[in-house]
């Protein structure tokens, strides 16, 4: 980085705190930074996976694919390694995830528990973390706790000894 855009990141960063911006959302001044280690990470798996069994086999990179990724942070997009025999499973950025932190997860349920309905979690989500969560993804998030719930709400009968 030349001094000047060191001056033009450092003079974002502070805007953006100081307005109390989002420093990782979709226009934040550390996203690119954020992304870059994420796919820079991706690409550190793919390495390991593609060890010299997998390549003898003549596996090898295929491509990126793209994803949006949802955090406590904002939305931002990604770009995922991909590998000609698909067999490639990230650990960091599993297949098929889209919320980056589990943190995030938690409040959904921890409100989904509250009572909240899709639409005002979704509001709620959007305005504290400038991030949009549909409803298909909130119905996702939930579906893991209902049967903890609905156990807690009808607990089994004691039987009463006269």
């Amino acid at each position: 980085m030349t001094t000047k855009e060191q001056q033009e990141f450092e003079k974002k960063v502070l805007d953006q705190f100081m307005s109390g911006k989002s420093l990782f959302g979709a226009d934040g001044a550390f996203a690119p930074m954020l992304k870059n280690v994420i796919e820079k990470a991706l690409q550190a798996e793919m390495d390991a996976h593609l060890d010299s069994e997998q390549r003898s086999k003549g596996n090898k990179r295929n491509g990126k694919g793209k994803k949006k990724l949802k955090s406590g942070f904002g939305s931002f997009d990604i770009e995922t390694p991909e590998d000609r025999q698909s067999s490639f499973q990230p650990d960091l950025v599993k297949k098929r995830q889209t919320i980056l932190a589990d943190n995030l997860s938690e409040k959904i349920i921890g409100l989904y528990g509250l009572g909240m309905s899709y639409r005002d979690i979704s509001g709620h989500i959007k305005e504290m973390y400038d991030t949009d969560i549909s409803h298909t993804v909130l119905s996702q998030i939930t579906d893991q706790v209902i049967p903890d719930i609905k156990a807690w709400q009808s607990p089994p009968l004691l039987h009463c000894l006269a």
